[in-house]
């Protein structure tokens, strides 16, 4: 996989970050550094849009991480963690982005999709093939749909090095 990139090409990243906070806290018992993940992203080109997808807690106790997200220069989608009778607990923004992506595409020579949820492998699909974008993903391998990563014109393992975590930057620990 090789994906051109050069700085006069315009570029979206899109954020899915509970996909990158539970595999960071699971697989490396870390946490995302969010800054140098979107530098890898914009790689010196022109940043149209930057969206994280968030969702809040009752608590509240998230805010500082979303202000810190802000003074990145990223923009924030926010939704409420939904709480159905019985105690089970949900929370995507799986259309949200993939409508965001489809609503930025006349706009942008590159989209960076910063997940590994396997659930949008149509839309990088539909990215490359009808709106003629050159289709980024970026994730820990570890914990990332391989036919996403199959399907992306570039595939960059947030777990490749340590500069992409916060923490215990454990690199080499192995799940079972």
């Amino acid at each position: 996989m090789s994906a051109i990139k050069h700085k006069e090409q315009r570029v979206g990243v899109l954020i899915d970050v509970q996909n990158l906070y539970h595999s960071a806290r699971n697989i490396y018992s870390s946490r995302v550094n969010f800054k140098e993940v979107l530098k890898a992203a914009i790689s010196g080109r022109k940043l149209v849009r930057a969206i994280a997808y968030v969702i809040k807690t009752e608590s509240g106790e998230e805010k500082s991480f979303f202000d810190a997200l802000t003074k990145l220069g990223i923009e924030m989608r926010i939704k409420d963690l939904q709480i159905f009778p019985g105690g089970m607990k949900k929370g995507d923004w799986d259309v949200g982005l993939a409508v965001d992506a489809v609503r930025l595409s006349h706009a942008l020579d590159a989209v960076v999709l910063i997940t590994g949820d396997g659930d949008f492998v149509p839309l990088v699909e539909y990215l490359k093939f009808y709106s003629g974008l050159q289709v980024e993903v970026m994730a820990f391998e570890r914990s990332t749909s391989n036919k996403l990563i199959e399907e992306a014109d570039m595939f960059t393992d947030l777990g490749s090095g340590p500069q992409y975590l916060l923490g215990n930057r454990n690199i080499n620990k192995r799940t079972a």
